[in-house]
């Protein structure tokens, strides 16, 4: 499998002729697009999923969406809320080709209750994208790549070395970056996690890619 970073939260997946992408928000590079058809959104915040977007490439190439509801009831019409097929936590389904589980179902605290929306990790064949959460699949979901967030007001880097160390993945790569706005960010937590989450942890370079 292929893993490609683009910016911040968001990475596509290829496999063969499979492609799938996942949280391409804001931030998210046009090229991120080429050749999909499929979308995982884990949540409704527009670092996360773009639907303007989204409604502009639906009026050249046909594309599927899953996501929770929130997000389908945030579209503002009929035809790109048609496209948006809801899920929920331990709902199974294919995607782009790929398998692909959901897990968990809330967003991390913000602060005193807030953002309070729904979000959903999704295990991908093995990778795990949680989106703003440090929900633990179980076991089973056989989690080999985990996609830790590495920056963000909903969490500090203790939670993240925590999150790593108890989903045990074979190897780590870092996403919801672009709050990390220098190189003194990223080592700073890349160092971090290199010394301290007890797996082969590695940062994507922005627009490359990893194979495993």
């Amino acid at each position: 499998m292929r893993l490609i970073k683009f910016t911040h939260a968001c990475v596509r997946l290829e496999d063969g002729d499979r492609r799938l992408l996942i949280d391409p928000g804001v931030w998210t590079e046009p090229e991120a697009f080429d050749g999909i058809t499929d979308v995982l959104v884990t949540h409704e915040h527009a670092d996360h999923i773009d639907l303007e977007q989204i409604a502009t490439r639906l009026a050249t190439r046909p594309l599927r969406l899953y996501a929770p509801a929130a997000v389908r009831a945030a579209a503002p019409d009929e035809k790109l809320a048609a496209v948006i097929s809801p899920v929920a936590s331990g709902d199974t389904f294919t995607a782009g080709g790929f398998a692909v589980t959901a897990v968990g179902g809330s967003h991390a605290e913000v602060y005193r209750g807030q953002p309070g929306c729904a979000n959903l990790g999704y295990v991908v064949e093995g990778v795990y994208h949680p989106g703003d959460s440090f929900f633990v699949p179980d076991k089973d979901r056989l989690v080999s790549t985990l996609l830790v967030p590495a920056g963000g007001p909903w969490f500090k880097l203790a939670e993240a070395l925590d999150f790593v160390r108890a989903v045990a993945p074979q190897r780590a790569f870092p996403i919801h970056d672009r709050m990390l706005s220098t190189d003194v960010g990223f080592d700073n937590v890349d160092g971090w996690m290199a010394e301290e989450s007890g797996t082969a942890y590695a940062r994507v370079p922005l627009g490359g890619s990893v194979t495993f």
